[in-house]
């Protein structure tokens, strides 16, 4: 079975000196494409970096709402001149995160990078991956207003059935990661269970959340199988299905090649 890591950052620093190790684990797991996300300008130049150094590893290239600051042109020029190389596939990571910033001045901040990165991923047709922690309400909002026309994906997605129909009416993607597999995930097992599996994706987030039962470790491109377990699990369906199928979602959305 074939599987594609659609978020992971081997871009992070506790990846660094081990990211050929990691890229050679994952291949032996059957994980033949990754997509490595920026948060930052030096992190997306390392995903652009990563996914020049190593067949089947691509880079998304963004500024994460948590590191936000007031973008400039010359920012924008930088981001979009990442885009021109060879196996760059997305504006991301990007979004809102209001769980730790309660300061309204910088919430606002964020939305308004949040939305300067979507106008640019729709002059680059390009699509995004969001970053959407406790914001829920003013992510759905940008989206149903900034985002007409784009493609992209939900990023560890953690709202509503009720915000999870939204997105999926507009033709969004919800990606799902480690906490699928967790003893308390809520309500997001009951959310995978009744989405299309057309519009699903597959996600470590690594090195970050571990899925069970690798939880205590260091997470890596290699365990996403894990949450496609769950997947199959939680649906009712063959783990084979789950591959092929979010191998094409990934495909469909990213326009990623066979390597």
């Amino acid at each position: 079975m074939e599987w594609v890591d659609t978020h992971t950052h081997l871009n992070d620093a506790k990846f660094r000196g081990q990211e050929k190790d990691a890229v050679e684990r994952a291949r032996a797991a059957g994980v033949t494409r990754l997509i490595n996300m920026g948060d930052t300008l030096e992190s997306s130049e390392r995903a652009v970096e990563l996914a020049g150094a190593f067949d089947g590893v691509y880079a998304g290239v963004g500024i994460h709402p948590e590191e936000a600051f007031p973008m400039t042109g010359q920012d924008d020029d930088v981001l979009a001149a990442w885009t021109d190389m060879p196996h760059v596939v997305a504006i991301g990571e990007i979004g809102l995160d209001y769980y730790w910033e309660k300061d309204s001045d910088k919430r606002s901040l964020q939305q308004q990078i949040f939305i300067r990165q979507l106008d640019l991923a729709r002059q680059l047709h390009l699509p995004v991956c969001i970053h959407d922690r406790e914001a829920h309400g003013d992510t759905l909002a940008i989206l149903k207003r900034e985002g007409r026309g784009l493609s992209g994906v939900l990023h560890c997605f953690s709202g509503s059935w009720e915000m999870a129909q939204d997105l999926l009416k507009m033709g969004w993607y919800l990606g799902v990661d480690g906490p699928l597999t967790f003893k308390h995930a809520a309500r997001l097992p009951e959310i995978v269970r009744q989405m299309p599996l057309e519009r699903l994706l597959l996600e470590t987030d690594a090195p970050y959340m571990a899925p069970a039962p690798m939880r205590g470790k260091q997470n890596e491109p290699a365990f996403v199988r894990f949450i496609a377990e769950k997947v199959a699990e939680i649906k009712g369906i063959p783990l084979g299905e789950v591959a092929e199928q979010t191998t094409r979602n990934a495909e469909n959305l990213y326009g990623l090649t066979s390597d």
